[in-house]
């Protein structure tokens, strides 16, 4: 009964979002509810049930009491009062991370921040060796800022420097777009590897250091083997430049990286400390490394930089983060519906059935289900995002207790499966295809491809490491 409860959930995510042509949230939320209405027992004895595992014993009749208190429903109503239950904790964890990320990555575009950045890494590799520089720069840009941002931000800059080296425009927009989605799949605080951390239960400071530390043999390969690309495959030129801007118009380069660098030192430094064992700096690093201070302190740092280079008054500058802040409010509803789906599939008592069927086969079991599941969901329905989240969800009720390696490795295998065969059905594979002025045909050649080399070397790397690193 489980597996056909978690099988028909799935199917009704891909065929509302990919037929229906459903929005991720409502086909999410939907699906949470549907789960509850196919429980196998009454959602209030699962409710009880899980309450006792929690707590490793039976509950008294107080207990008991405390369990049921407001919840006598009707399982139609109860299902929708456990959806919005799991859609707010969710939303409570991330909402506000998301936001700010959104308004720090608004600044660092509008400031010219983010072309000090790409501007200074050109001049440290020179443009003889630009694939490198534009790599790095999507990789560092997408950490805060969303993916299509980060394309819309670099693709002129790759038309000029055609116009300039004479050629090479193919590696110039594989290696930047490859390097933003390297980090948009795997470092938090962008929406799906936040979700993921918070919903595997893994610490962000480990997420952020694992995410960046396992992204880059994948990098390295991809940029290699877009170099082999670009010189088999020759784009014309079918669009002008945009005009680059003035260097000094521009601000310092440590301003403009302050607001990507310190989010990841602070929330990082506690991870460390945590490691070390010091118990007497953990007080001040859980504080300053709580992810939405370094968050909240980074988006002032970057308003306030923005604020100056543009010359705003605070009310131009609130008019200005209007538009990140209403794009973030989009993925919050989705990333939080997410929650709720894969909330409710343990509150059914899925895990405990999937759990049975995963005994045996080694750990390594895990990592190949969580990439199967994130490549099916991300082939199927097109979105990186919903694919994270919505495995995420399915590995926590899959998962045991104990693992003979550490979570960093399933996290990232659901992030390299997210990222598998980006075609038609992707919204990003369109951005990467209209704003270079690719043909669909060359589109798959180049950014398709360039996804498939980062998702297999991934997973192959994930699967060696936790093998010979476990890190338990």
């Amino acid at each position: 009964m489980a597996f056909l409860v978690l099988a028909l959930s799935i199917l009704f995510i891909l065929v509302a979002i990919v037929v229906l042509d459903l929005h991720p949230f409502l086909a999410l939320v939907l699906a949470a509810v549907l789960v509850g209405l196919c429980s196998p027992r009454p959602l209030m004895d699962m409710e009880l049930d899980r309450a006792e595992h929690e707590l490793g014993r039976e509950l008294s009749s107080e207990e008991r009491a405390h369990v049921l208190s407001g919840r006598q429903l009707p399982e139609p109503v109860l299902a929708l009062e456990l959806t919005a239950e799991g859609f707010g904790n969710t939303a409570g964890s991330i909402g506000i991370v998301i936001v700010l990320a959104a308004i720090i990555g608004q600044c660092l575009i509008g400031s010219g921040a983010a072309d000090r950045i790409v501007g200074a890494l050109l001049a440290l590799f020179g443009e003889r060796r630009a694939g490198l520089p534009l790599m790095g720069s999507g990789y560092l840009l997408s950490i805060p800022v969303f993916f299509d941002t980060v394309f819309f931000l670099l693709v002129p800059l790759a038309r000029s420097l055609r116009q300039r080296t004479g050629g090479h425009y193919v590696l110039y927009v594989m290696a930047m777009s490859a390097g933003a989605v390297i980090t948009h799949s795997l470092v938090p605080p962008t929406p799906g590897p936040l979700v993921m951390a918070e919903t595997l239960g893994l610490d962000l400071g480990v997420a952020i250091l694992g995410g960046l530390a396992l992204s880059l043999v994948p990098a390295a390969v991809v940029l290699i083997v877009t170099h082999r690309v670009d010189a088999k495959l020759e784009v014309p030129d079918r669009g002008a430049p945009l005009p680059a801007r003035e260097v000094g118009a521009l601000p310092s380069l440590f301003v403009s990286l302050l607001p990507v660098v310190l989010p990841v030192v602070l929330i990082s430094g506690h991870s460390i400390v945590g490691a070390l064992g010091r118990a007497d700096w953990t007080p001040w690093t859980a504080f300053f490394g709580n992810k939405n201070f370094a968050l909240l302190v980074s988006s002032f740092i970057a308003a306030v930089v923005f604020k100056r280079q543009r010359g705003l008054t605070l009310h131009e500058l609130s008019q200005s983060l209007e538009p990140a802040i209403t794009s973030a409010g989009v993925i919050i509803l989705i990333t939080s519906a997410g929650g709720a789906f894969g909330g409710m599939l343990s509150r059914i008592g899925i895990d405990a059935s999937l759990r049975e069927w995963s005994v045996g086969g080694g750990g390594a079991k895990y990592l190949l289900i969580a990439f199967a599941i994130a490549s099916v969901m991300k082939i199927a329905q097109g979105s990186g995002t919903v694919s994270m989240i919505t495995t995420a969800g399915v590995m926590t009720a899959i998962l045991p207790e104990s693992l003979p390696f550490h979570l960093i490795y399933v996290y990232a295998a659901i992030g390299f499966g997210s990222l598998v065969v980006s075609w038609m059905n992707d919204s990003g594979f369109w951005v990467v295809c209209k704003m270079s002025g690719f043909t669909e045909l060359e589109t798959l050649r180049t950014w398709t491809f360039a996804l498939v080399v980062i998702a297999l070397v991934g997973i192959l790397q994930v699967l060696v490491l936790s093998a010979v690193w476990p890190l338990v």
